[in-house]
Order: structure tokens, then C-alpha cells, then sequence
């Protein structure tokens, strides 16, 4: 029976064995449907969390939340009476603005905010003193030229004001050795105490 050829017969024992097409197929539309239902499964999963996680951050990050603690609440009264939210143009620099990183540096912003929100919780809660004199140079030091330039970026085009057009230059573009913060001249603007609003 040597004569037999493949056909009809059992293949010969060097050779593999034939995959058949339909099975390929299967195996492809259950990795497809497999693959699709986690996707789908990521998305339902993932879009609620992200909403919630998102509608937080807003939600906490908003003076007024920020002035629920008692501690905090000073500084809101001093802020709304400040020119950071009354001013000629409109123009509202919220807490986070000056007090956290900007948003595009994502992980420096979620835990700066994580590590501030903590600290205040655990001080209120816990009955902490609460040294405004002490937070206040914490904050000097912490803030940078680039939390104030995020919004005053024009300083070089102030017209009818040229001592301030050179004197930001000096900060702007300094020289080695003779860098400068804006607080070196602009300190006290926003947290004082006023009796009154001042509009302008």
C-alpha cells in the first residue's frame, strides 16, 4: 500500500498537520469580539470615573470651597477685596492660579493640590494652629515668576510707563546672579485686610 497517495489517506508522519480555514476565522472573530467587549467594558468603566474624578478637581478648586475651613476664611475675605478679583478689566485669579502649578505640569498640580487639601483637612480636624504669618512666607517662597506670568504676560508693552517696562525687563531677561521674583516689589496685593471692596 505504498502506492497510496494523500488523498483520502492519513497524512504521513513527517508532515504537520493542515490548519483549517474556518478555524482561523473563528479564532480571529472570538479575539475581535473578545477584544472589543474590554474596550467596551474599559469605556463604561472609565468614563464615570473620570467625570467624578474630574468634577472634584473643579469643585475643590474654587475659592469659595477653599473658604469652608474657618482657618482659610481670612484670606478669601482679604482675596475678595483684593484687585485679583476686582479689577477694571474682569479678570478673576483664582486660588489654584497663584497656589498651585499650572494644569499642563499634571502630576506637580495633582499632588501639590493632594498634599495642600490633606494638610488643610488634617490641621482643621485635628485642631492644629494655624500660623497665617508663617503660611503667608511659605507661600512667598513657593510661588514663581511663572505663576504670576501665566497671566501678566504683557509687561513689556505698558504704555505711558516706561520705569515699569524697564524694571520688568530686569526679571524678564536678568542677567546671572541678579535674578528677581515679582514679590520682590509686588508683596503685599492680594491677602490684606480692607474694609471695603475696591472696585475700579
Amino acid at each position: 500500500m505504498s502506492g497510496q497517495s494523500d488523498q483520502g489517506g492519513a497524512a504521513p508522519r513527517g508532515d504537520k498537520p493542515r490548519k483549517r480555514p474556518g478555524l482561523v476565522k473563528r479564532l480571529w472573530r472570538h479575539r475581535l469580539v473578545k477584544a472589543s467587549l474590554l474596550v467596551m467594558l474599559g469605556l463604561v468603566i472609565a468614563f464615570p470615573v473620570f467625570s467624578v474624578a474630574f468634577y472634584t478637581m473643579v469643585r475643590t478648586s474654587t475659592p469659595e470651597f477653599c473658604s469652608l475651613c474657618h482657618e482659610i476664611g481670612p484670606a478669601y475675605n482679604e482675596w475678595k477685596t483684593s484687585s485679583h478679583a476686582n479689577n477694571r478689566r474682569g479678570v478673576v485669579a483664582y486660588c489654584m492660579d497663584c497656589h498651585l502649578p499650572a494644569p499642563h505640569q499634571t502630576f506637580e498640580f495633582f499632588y501639590a493640590k493632594t498634599w495642600h487639601g490633606l494638610k488643610d483637612i488634617v490641621s482643621h480636624f485635628l485642631g492644629g494652629r494655624y500660623d497665617r504669618r508663617k503660611a503667608r512666607e511659605h507661600a512667598y517662597a513657593s510661588i514663581t515668576n511663572d505663576h504670576c506670568l501665566k497671566c501678566h504676560g504683557n509687561l513689556l508693552y505698558i504704555p505711558y510707563k516706561r520705569g515699569a517696562m524697564l524694571a520688568h525687563r530686569t526679571v524678564l531677561y536678568p542677567r546671572p546672579g541678579y535674578e528677581k521674583k515679582c514679590f520682590d516689589c509686588h508683596r503685599n496685593l492680594v491677602h490684606n485686610p480692607r474694609p471695603y471692596y475696591k472696585y475700579r
